[in-house]
């Protein structure tokens, strides 16, 4: 692949071909704010926050959707970038709930980590603001589209990632926002409930029910695991605080899913600390299920299978595998089946 080479901020880089100013500055660790961009989705230059200055042209272009061209000279740190910058937060909070004291994203918030380090006060904007219902119809997030910023973000996460398409912008002008087809309520449409306008989401509009009032974003500790509802194998993040389970997200690093999960993986973790949760194993004595000890249990499932196949012979007996298990568990349950009960009756619950 060619490259081109280019400056930033006096830094000299050579970039692939085809490459965005915004790749080209992240590449060698200038970070440039964008709130509409996302590297999961296509760019659309909506937010326009992170606007450049380019020698030899005019205005301030943004940069998500710049691509480099060779001898090209950027700048991303000048008193005019800073003041334009400035001025785009500002518009956009000045229709913007100011309750970042008790907003879900509140420390996990992109908006709210810009104005902080622009020194955006809310305070030189003044004027309508929404007055739109808290939309909670669907069992598993909140929508509260008077914090939407009309990024996007939900609109292509959903169209890309997902493929569903339910969201688009409805309406114009002030009252656009992302909504699905006649702005009907998310439990009336077609969506799926996977989460990824969740992910991608940027500000507080879009809030898991699950975590609210659970914890604060920097209290939760990342725990890194695999999704256990089928043999994908989803990398995903367990969301903990205080020793329990509060939430799941998708982990960024993860090579199948990257942030993107279906509904179960990242909204059906509630077992993890049910109350009807088998902890230890269970033998039935007397009509009536007792609990038992590990050595117990397996030692009378080995006797009872030893018994059925001396009985009837090793084809009497089939084994029913599950996709909750990993790859490793499933193969050596196919060895004991084939290898020591002896026969080929396996199945798998997940078989197309």
């Amino acid at each position: 692949m060619a490259l081109v080479t280019v400056t930033i901020d006096g830094q000299t880089v050579q970039v692939p071909e085809g490459t965005t100013v915004l790749e080209a500055a992240q590449s060698i660790g200038i970070k440039i704010p964008a709130l509409c961009h996302d590297p999961d989705l296509t760019p659309v230059g909506a937010c326009r926050l992170c606007v450049v200055e380019i020698e030899n042209m005019r205005n301030l272009p943004a940069s998500c959707v710049t691509t480099c061209t060779d001898g090209m000279v950027i700048r991303t740190n000048t008193p005019q970038i800073r003041e334009a910058r400035k001025t785009i937060l500002e518009l956009l909070i000045a229709n913007h709930p100011l309750d970042c004291l008790t907003c879900e994203k509140s420390g996990d918030c992109l908006l709210q980590e810009y104005c902080y380090e622009y020194g955006v006060t809310g305070d030189i904007f003044g004027g309508e603001k929404h007055s739109y219902p808290l939309e909670d119809s669907n069992p598993f997030y909140i929508r509260d589209m008077n914090k939407c910023i009309v990024c996007g973000r939900c609109i292509r996460a959903c169209e890309e990632i997902v493929g569903r398409s339910v969201l688009d912008f409805a309406y114009r002008g002030f009252r656009t926002k992302p909504a699905p087809f006649m702005d009907t309520p998310m439990i009336d449409s077609d969506c799926v409930y996977c989460g990824s306008c969740v992910a991608v989401c940027p500000v507080g509009a879009l809030t898991e029910k699950g975590m609210i009032g659970k914890g604060r974003r920097w209290e939760v500790q990342k725990v890194k695991t695999v999704c256990p509802y089928c043999g994908t194998g989803c990398t995903i993040d367990l969301n903990v605080k205080d020793g329990r389970v509060i939430g799941v997200t998708g982990n960024p690093e993860g090579d199948v899913n990257g942030r993107f999960l279906c509904v179960k993986g990242r909204f059906g973790y509630q077992f993890i600390h049910s109350e009807d949760r088998l902890r230890t194993p269970l033998i039935k004595r007397n009509g009536k299920f007792e609990e038992a000890t590990w050595d117990e249990a397996i030692n009378l499932v080995a006797a009872k299978l030893k018994e059925t196949k001396d009985m009837y012979g090793p084809d009497s007996i089939a084994v029913l595998s599950s996709a909750r298990c990993t790859n490793e568990e499933n193969y050596l349950l196919s060895k004991f089946t084939r290898a020591v009960i002896g026969t080929n009756n396996i199945d798998h619950c997940a078989r197309l």
